[in-house]
C-alpha cells in the first residue's frame, strides 16, 4: 500500500511541472503576439494620423501606410483629410419681406493641415460643423439674401451665391477651415409670387420680341430706301452719261456738217430705199424687193384705172 501512495505521489508530483512547462512559453507568446499588434497602426489613403502619447498629441503628420507607437502609452488616430459635406435646409426672408421656402444650402471644405492640431485639441473633429458651420452658414446666407429683393434673387442668384461663398471663405479661414465649394441648391417662393414673376418674364420675352419685330421692320425699310437711292441714282448717272453723249454729238455737228452723213454711212444696213409713187408724197418702202415689186404693180394698176 505504501507503494502505491508513493508512487500516486511522485505522479502527482511531475504532473504540475508538465503542465507549467507548455504554459509559460505560450504565455510569453501570446504577449509578443499583443505587443507586437500593438506597435503598429495603419493610416489609410485620403487620412492623416495623429499620434497621441498618454493622450497628448505628438504629431498630426503621419502620412497614410504603416506607422509605429509605443503598446498601450501611444494610439494613432486617423483624420479624413478629404472634402467634407455640410448641407443646409431652413429658410429665409428677402429684402421685400417674401419668404425663401425650402432653402437647400451645400458647402464643400476640408481641414487645413497647419491647424489639424488645434481643431482636433480646442474643439475635437466631431464638434467641427457644429461649431464653425452651422452658425456661420446660416448667418452669412441669410443676410446676404436679405439684401436683394425676391425678383433679384431670382434673377441674380448666381452673383448672391458667389458673395456667400467669399464671405464664408474668409471666415471659415481663420479657424482652419478651407472651403472649396458652395452652391444655393434649391430655393422657392409662395406660388402667387412666382406666377408673378413668371408672367413678368413672359411679358418682357414678348415686348423684347416686339422691340426685334421693330427692329428688323426698320431695318427692311432701311434696305428698301437704300435700293431706291441706288436705282435712282444709277438713272441719274445713266442720264448724264446720256446728255454727256447728245452734247458731243451735237459738239461733232456743229464743227462738221458731214457728220450727219457719217452717222448715216456707218449705220446703214445695205438696202436701198425704194419710191413708190409719183407726187408730192411719195411712198418709201425700205425692205424685201417682192413687197416693193408687188406694191408697184397694184400702184400701176390704180393709175391705168
Amino acid at each position: 500500500m505504501s507503494n502505491m501512495f508513493s508512487t500516486d505521489n511522485n505522479n502527482n508530483g511531475k504532473s504540475p511541472s508538465f503542465k507549467t512547462g507548455w504554459l509559460a512559453p505560450a504565455v510569453t507568446i501570446i504577449v509578443i503576439i499583443i505587443l507586437a499588434l500593438n506597435c503598429f497602426t495603419l493610416v489609410s489613403e485620403g487620412f492623416i494620423g495623429v499620434k497621441f502619447r498618454l493622450e497628448k498629441i505628438v504629431t498630426s503628420e503621419l502620412k497614410p501606410g504603416l506607422n509605429l507607437k509605443i503598446p498601450f502609452i501611444e494610439r494613432i488616430e486617423q483624420i479624413d483629410t478629404r472634402n467634407q459635406i455640410y448641407e443646409f435646409a431652413g429658410d429665409a426672408y428677402t429684402k421685400d419681406t417674401q419668404k425663401v421656402n425650402e432653402l437647400r444650402l451645400k458647402v464643400t471644405y476640408r481641414y487645413s493641415q497647419d491647424r489639424l492640431s488645434g481643431l482636433i485639441r480646442d474643439v475635437g473633429i466631431m464638434n467641427i460643423q457644429d461649431r464653425f458651420l452651422v452658425p456661420n452658414v446660416q448667418k452669412i446666407s441669410k443676410d446676404e439674401i436679405g439684401r436683394v429683393n425676391a425678383e433679384s434673387l431670382v434673377q441674380t442668384r448666381g452673383e448672391v451665391q458667389s458673395r456667400i461663398q467669399e464671405k464664408l471663405t474668409t471666415e471659415l479661414a481663420k479657424e482652419g477651415i478651407i472651403v472649396t465649394a458652395f452652391a444655393i441648391e434649391n430655393l422657392a417662393f409662395e406660388s402667387q409670387f412666382e406666377e408673378s414673376i413668371q408672367a413678368k418674364v413672359i411679358a418682357e420675352q414678348k415686348a423684347l420680341q416686339m422691340i426685334n419685330i421693330t427692329r428688323e421692320k426698320e431695318e427692311q425699310a432701311k434696305q428698301v430706301v437704300i435700293a431706291a437711292e441706288a436705282e435712282a441714282e444709277s438713272v441719274l448717272v445713266k442720264a448724264e452719261a446720256e446728255a454727256q453723249a447728245i452734247a458731243l454729238i451735237q459738239e461733232q455737228i456743229g464743227r462738221n456738217a458731214g457728220y450727219i452723213e457719217y452717222l448715216k454711212i456707218i449705220n446703214w444696213d445695205g438696202i436701198l430705199p425704194q419710191v413708190i409713187g409719183d407726187g408730192v408724197n411719195p411712198f418709201v418702202v425700205i425692205g424685201d424687193t417682192d413687197r416693193i415689186s408687188a406694191a408697184t404693180n397694184n400702184q400701176s394698176a390704180d393709175n391705168a384705172e
